[in-house]
C-alpha cells in the first residue's frame, strides 16, 4: 500500500547495482524501501524503473513517478522533494553504485538538508569502497577524486601527481573513468608512473567477469593484461 501522505516522508539514498541486472547485490532491506517507494529522483528514468521492475516490486510499475535529473533541471530540485511534504518517501538512484558518490545526486542530498527532509543512506554495492577493500592498498588514508582529464597530455600530469601525493604521505589514491578510456588510463600509467608504485586495477566488479589485480607497475609492463574496453572500472595506486 503507498504511504499515506501525513508526515514529511524522506529521502531515501538507494544504491544501485554496478552491473545491469545484478538485484542480487542490494540488501533485503534497501529492496523493502523500494517495495514501499512510489517517487524516485535519478538520472535516467528509463534505467531507474527497469532497476524497479527488477525488484519485483509488489504494485504496477505506472504508479511510480521518477523525476529526472540533469544539467538543464537542476533548479528544480526543490520541485522534485516536493513529495516529501506531503507526506511521501523519495528514492534518489544513481546510474550505478551509491547516490552522491562521483553523481550528480549530491545536489539533491544537499537541498534535503536546507528545506528540513530527513536524508537516510542505504546499504549497498559502492564500487570505490569494494576497489579499496580489494586492493591491498592503505585503508586508512586514501583520497577518491572521481575522475581524471580525458585529454591524453594532461592525463598524464595528473596521474604523476597523484603518484607524488601518495608517496608523500602514504595515501592510497582512487580514481575512475569512463569504460571506453580505461585502456588510455593503464596505458598512459604504465608508461608514466615510476616502476615501484603499485596499481590497481578493479573491473566488473560483483560480475562473473570481476576482476581485480594489485602489482608494482613493473610488474604490469610485463603482465598480458586482459580486454577492458567497456568494463566499469576502478583504478587505485599508492607511490612507494
Amino acid at each position: 500500500m503507498e504511504q499515506k501522505a501525513s508526515t514529511t516522508g524522506r529521502l531515501y539514498l538507494i544504491p544501485t547495482p554496478l552491473l545491469p541486472g545484478a538485484v542480487q547485490t542490494l540488501p533485503p532491506h534497501s529492496v523493502q524501501i523500494m517495495h514501499t517507494t512510489y517517487y524516485y529522483i535519478a538520472e535516467n528514468a528509463r534505467s531507474a524503473r527497469r532497476l524497479i521492475k527488477a525488484s519485483d516490486p509488489p504494485f504496477a510499475l505506472n504508479a511510480v513517478h521518477v523525476s529526472e535529473l540533469d544539467k538543464h533541471n537542476a533548479q528544480d530540485i526543490g520541485g522534485m522533494l516536493a513529495p516529501a511534504f506531503a507526506g511521501h518517501h523519495i528514492g534518489l538512484l544513481s546510474e550505478a553504485g551509491c547516490p552522491g558518490v562521483a553523481d550528480p545526486g549530491s545536489a539533491v542530498v544537499l537541498r534535503a538538508h536546507a528545506i528540513g527532509v530527513k536524508v537516510v543512506p542505504l546499504i549497498g554495492p559502492s564500487s570505490v569502497v569494494l576497489a579499496l577493500m580489494a586492493s591491498g592498498l592503505n585503508g586508512q588514508q586514501f583520497q577518491f577524486h572521481g575522475y581524471l582529464s580525458p585529454k591524453k597530455e594532461h592525463l598524464s600530469t595528473d596521474l604523476r601527481r597523484l603518484e607524488d601525493a601518495s608517496r608523500k604521505a602514504q595515501t592510497t589514491q582512487i580514481f575512475i573513468e569512463t569504460p571506453y578510456r580505461n585502456r588510455q588510463v593503464t596505458d598512459t600509467a604504465f608508461k608514466v608512473l615510476s616502476p615501484s608504485t603499485l596499481f590497481c586495477i578493479a573491473a566488473d566488479l560483483t560480475g562473473e567477469n570481476e576482476f581485480i589485480l594489485t602489482m608494482t607497475i613493473a610488474e604490469w609492463r610485463r603482465y598480458n593484461l586482459p580486454e577492458l574496453h567497456k568494463r566499469p572500472a576502478v583504478f587505485c595506486l599508492m607511490g612507494s
